[in-house]
């Protein structure tokens, strides 16, 4: 079973100025993709990211996967803090996430999310959108038990 974390990235959410929305449809869909999951956490933008992401991959979670915190305004600082954490980027989860939708939502180009790992943990940045979270999840869950076996150290399948 892989073990999930949900990190909301929102200031207004944080403070209560209105409730979580992507958080609750990303922990719904990764328990459809078959993973335990914890949260959704909600944090504020900035070093709280950092903080959180950290603390997940302490506590030995397989993946964690932020909603929010990807964009162009001034707070928006989730790819800097999980830049801060992670040694090994995937960028190809990244970019393919980000083409997913574009004819639909072109603006999703501007989505600056990464994926990558640290220790034993995949990571992935999707944007605060529902409609960003279920395009995400749905390149990330076909991927995830084999990212997930990879960073274990399992070896590739036969083909």
């Amino acid at each position: 079973m892989i073990r999930a974390l949900v990190v909301t990235v929102s200031n207004r959410a944080f403070t209560g100025v209105y409730a979580d929305k992507s958080g609750p449809v990303l922990a719904a869909l990764l328990k459809d993709a078959g993973c335990t999951v914890e949260g959704p956490v909600v944090v504020p933008d900035g070093e709280a990211v950092e903080t959180a992401l950290r603390e997940g991959v302490a506590a030995g979670h397989d993946v964690i996967v932020t909603t929010g915190g990807t964009g162009l305004t001034p707070t928006d600082l989730t790819p800097e803090m999980t830049a801060r954490v992670i040694s090994r980027e995937i960028p190809g989860i990244a970019e393919t996430i980000r083409q997913a939708n574009r004819d639909q939502v072109p603006t999703a180009v501007l989505s600056r999310g990464l994926a990558g790992q640290a220790g034993n943990t995949l990571i992935v940045n999707l944007p605060g959108s529902t409609g960003g979270v279920r395009d995400g999840v749905a390149v990330l869950a076909p991927l995830l038990r084999h990212a997930v076996d990879q960073i274990r150290g399992g070896d590739h399948p036969a083909s």
